[in-house]
């Protein structure tokens, strides 16, 4: 069952993470495209909201990482392990961001006039935004790095 769990697991974070990682790095750029007024067929505009429906249904999806993350380190004995909890801390951290920061940040730059970009408003917002997925990405690659490398572990990996 254990093999299950950590094959879930894996997937899941591969699948959810991975396309949040990516559309939420690609937002700003076309977001400030379509508020910027130069977006005159309307593309850029099309492309950042893909792209925030991206972001908005994988971060459901990607509920489901920690739950099978859990579910595993229990079927493993690990769940008291300092990597394994610092590893659940900075999902928590990272989940944070994504709902409190980072989603609202595309809705409101979404809304942002035609135009606006030339003001400073909707490029402050998407540097603020680039930078908030950048730290969303650095926390995943630390998660994915403890889950390699698990301080302590006794397999030698």
């Amino acid at each position: 069952m254990t093999k299950v769990l950590l094959s879930v697991h894996v997937l899941v974070a591969i699948l959810a993470v991975g396309s949040i990682t990516v559309a939420a790095s690609m937002f700003p750029r076309y977001a400030l495209q379509a508020s910027g007024g130069e977006d005159a067929d309307g593309r850029a505009a099309g492309v950042a909201a893909l792209l925030h429906r991206i972001c908005r249904g994988y971060a459901v999806a990607g509920l489901a990482v920690p739950v099978f993350g859990i579910a595993t380190g229990a079927s493993l004995g690990v769940l008291t392990d300092a990597w394994l909890i610092v590893s659940l801390v900075l999902t928590l951290i990272a989940a944070a961001l994504l709902a409190a920061a980072i989603l609202p940040g595309q809705r409101s730059l979404l809304a942002a006039e035609p135009g606006s970009a030339t003001q400073d408003g909707p490029r402050r917002a998407a540097a603020r935004l680039t930078m908030l997925t950048g730290v969303f990405n650095v926390l995943w690659a630390i998660v994915v790095i403890l889950m390699i490398v698990r301080p302590g572990s006794t397999t030698g990996a």
